[in-house]
């Protein structure tokens, strides 16, 4: 195989054992991504409702699972899911932008909840789905796979 430079002229080639092993590369990392794309995954549970985001008065706190929030990671608080659960937030609002998260805290609570909140989002996973300047906003949320509700310090 040649390869080419942006100009179109030849810089380099490739050995036939060399072709062959990126070739392999190239076919399971396809066949990883299509067994774990969250867009194909079948779809266990739906809710309509609202989503928040944390504050950044949260950074280090426990959450609920035992470990310490961070806001860069993809996390999210619900009231009912098994901690573990793996979530696909879709913003209803903002052309259909959505995140996988984990939920590992639980939540909303106060006003939130009593105006509809179903999910309070690390900024990180609100920043994917572009809502950090409304703050709230109508969501969709899938459940992907179930988690086992357990705390990071139990033994399993």
């Amino acid at each position: 195989m040649i390869f080419h430079n942006r100009l179109g002229k030849q810089s380099g080639t490739l050995s036939g054992r060399n072709l062959i092993l990126g070739l392999c590369c190239m076919v399971y990392l396809a066949a990883c991504n299509a067994t774990t794309s969250s867009d194909t995954q079948k779809v266990l549970e739906t809710q309509n409702g609202m989503a928040t985001y944390y504050s950044k008065w949260f950074q280090g706190k426990e959450t609920a699972n035992g470990e310490n929030f961070d806001n860069r990671d993809p996390t999210a608080a619900h009231r009912t899911y098994p901690l573990g659960t793996v979530v696909r937030v879709t913003n209803l609002e903002e052309g259909g932008k959505s995140v996988v998260v984990r939920i590992n805290d639980r939540g909303p609570y106060g006003e939130n909840w009593e105006e509809g909140t179903i999910i309070d989002l690390s900024q990180a996973a609100a920043k994917q789905l572009g809502m950090m300047k409304d703050g709230q906003v109508d969501v969709k949320v899938e459940v992907l796979t179930w988690g086992d509700n357990q705390r990071v310090d139990e033994p399993k």
